[in-house]
């Protein structure tokens, strides 16, 4: 929790000056006891009314200071705690944010998303808890003993005596439910999972009509969870009764000495109620540390998970200052005996990809299902490092580039088409705030989106829903083409982005974009031997390595794993038809 220290500086004076109230509201607090004996022996045993009332106004006043200091702390506490809370999400997602493909494979969403969400609320609750308790309820245990010494030094033994055992009951069993608490913040991922895959796959489930096996998932992880939740509660169930036996058998003891100890005169009836009342004071104040244990134990499990995050550098590095100068007349695109493993050295993805793609080519590339598609065009941002071998674009290695100058001439269109809640404009301004009207047309016209978009009421500022949930399959693919297409960017990769679209619209876009894309060069990433036969090139992936580079033509001739794929999908005529 140290290490997130640093994140409080901005609230150091709340830090500093909460914890001061509360100290006030303790001191007054050990007071009261010491003026309701006074008010007892001095007016109400002697019918002094007077008396009363001035002690009563004393009581009262101190009650009213206490209350405006607890007041204050609590005001104190909330600044410092919901402060903190936010610039620790806020530079968690921050840090998130510098993660590669790789970092956000590892931990996964659902944890990353739990990380920011429950471990940070424990922290923030840790930190209200520091401010408000950590001083006051330590204090008020010692000084509530050191009162009791002090107004009767031989009955203070009591306190001596159910002090340890109080102590000792807290420590087992604080020393047995403790690890629980660690376990249960990692089976809440295991919950968030369950409930992210059911809820984002909701229509999946239902076409498949496994509702029930859903609910047994998630009833399964939550059981999981809810079973250690009952094994710490079973134990923090014996606090209470442990303690308050303690406490009671203490009171006992102490009326019963004290009677004798009145009766022979070292005590008055007023010190035995203050006795009872710092005994009191001192039980609730061990419990109020006990359950600061379990607070503090529970927010250093999640500053762990937390700062394993912050802790975590991104594998793929931007160059600071970066700035390249383009090599005259070099490819667009080249790959040199480029390697790539998700897993180590043992299992490439792909490897020695070795190919140069020219500028305002149009380029596809084909191959079955895991020879590595995907995985070459997510090599050409820098959402993955290459294992072994260098990416060039213009000459220059990849890795020379800082992100906004590599990725700003990319237009990047995924194989899930993503949309963000907002409106169509505000999705097609994504990747260039001040693209013009003109410019957001001519993308719309270019990705068959622009009389879909027309026809709505709305146009432009149509809604979009949470990942465009209110647009077809289709749709989505052409808006998010087009907002690849807005920023004109100088590369143009398209993994398998018209998968949802039928053969005249994909025939179309295909020509539009040949027709309207001159000097961009294009990769298209498709299952389809239609989509990209058109292209000045072909190059076919096998089980990661390149299996063929040409046109349809000199593929049809030279390559068995095209021929195999065209055969598949086409007819003989349509084969042998340019």
């Amino acid at each position: 929790m140290l290490k997130l220290a640093k994140y409080l500086k901005k609230y150091r004076k709340q830090v500093i000056i909460g914890p001061i109230f509360k100290l006030i509201e303790a001191i007054f607090e050990l007071i009261v006891p010491i003026i309701t004996a006074k008010m007892i022996d001095n007016g109400v045993r002697t019918g002094n009314i007077g008396y009363v009332w001035r002690m009563g106004g004393i009581m009262l006043l101190l009650g009213v200071t206490g209350l405006c200091s607890a007041l204050i702390c609590q005001k104190l506490a909330s600044i410092a705690s919901q402060g903190f809370g936010t610039v620790v999400r806020s530079e968690l997602y921050k840090h998130i944010n510098t993660f590669s493909h790789a970092e956000i494979d590892r931990f996964g969403t659902p944890s990353l998303i739990t990380r920011m969400t429950n471990d940070i609320n424990q922290l923030q609750y840790a930190v209200a808890m520091l401010i408000r308790l950590v001083i006051r309820a330590p204090f008020l245990a010692v000084g509530a003993i050191v009162m009791a010494m002090l107004v009767d030094f031989p009955l203070s033994v009591v306190f001596l005596i159910a002090t340890p055992l109080i102590a000792f009951v807290l420590y087992i069993i604080m020393t047995r439910s403790v690890p629980f608490f660690r376990v249960m913040q990692k089976k809440l991922d295991a919950i968030s999972l369950v409930t992210r895959e059911g809820l984002s796959g909701v229509r999946v489930i239902r076409a498949f009509s496994k509702q029930k096996n859903e609910e047994e998932r998630f009833n399964a992880a939550a059981d999981d969870q809810t079973g250690t939740a009952i094994r710490v509660g079973k134990l923090s169930a014996l606090l209470n009764p442990l303690t308050y036996t303690i406490m009671n058998f203490a009171i006992i003891a102490i009326v019963w000495f004290g009677g004798w100890r009145v009766d022979s005169g070292g005590m008055t009836q007023g010190e035995v109620i203050a006795f009872v009342n710092y005994m009191t004071q001192t039980l609730l104040a061990m419990i109020v540390v006990a359950n600061l244990v379990v607070t503090f134990t529970k927010a250093a499990a999640s500053a762990t998970r937390v700062n394993e995050v912050f802790e975590t550098v991104s594998s793929v590095a931007e160059p600071i200052g970066a700035s390249v100068t383009p090599v005259p007349n070099a490819p667009k695109i080249q790959f040199k005996n480029v390697s790539f493993s998700y897993d180590g050295p043992d299992k490439y993805a792909v490897k020695n990809l070795d190919f140069s793609i020219l500028p305002g080519e149009t380029v596809g590339i084909i191959g079955g299902t895991g020879s590595g598609k995907s995985t070459l065009i997510n090599l050409i941002p820098r959402f993955y490092d290459v294992s072994s071998g260098e990416i060039l674009i213009d000459g220059v290695d990849v890795r020379e580039y800082s992100f906004d100058a590599l990725r700003g001439q990319i237009g990047m269109v995924p194989q899930e088409a993503v949309l963000f809640s907002g409106t169509i404009e505000s999705n097609l301004r994504f990747g260039k705030r001040d693209a013009t009207e003109k410019e957001i047309e001519k993308a719309l016209k270019i990705a068959q989106a622009y009389e879909f978009v027309s026809a709505l009421p709305q146009g432009l500022q149509s809604p979009v829903n949470q990942g465009g949930k209110n647009f077809s399959g289709g749709q989505k693919q052409r808006l998010t083409i087009a907002r690849a297409l807005v920023g004109s960017p100088q590369i143009l990769i398209l993994d398998d982005s018209a998968s949802a679209l039928d053969f005249a619209t994909d025939a179309a876009l295909r020509k539009s974009i040949q027709k309207e894309t001159s000097g961009m060069t294009v990769l298209m990433v498709s299952q389809r031997a239609s989509t990209i036969r058109r292209a000045d090139k072909i190059i076919v992936l096998d089980d990661g390595e390149v299996a063929g580079i040409g046109t349809h033509e000199q593929l049809l001739e030279s390559c068995q794993v095209y021929q195999e794929i065209c055969l598949s999908q086409l007819s003989k005529e349509e084969v042998s038809t340019k």
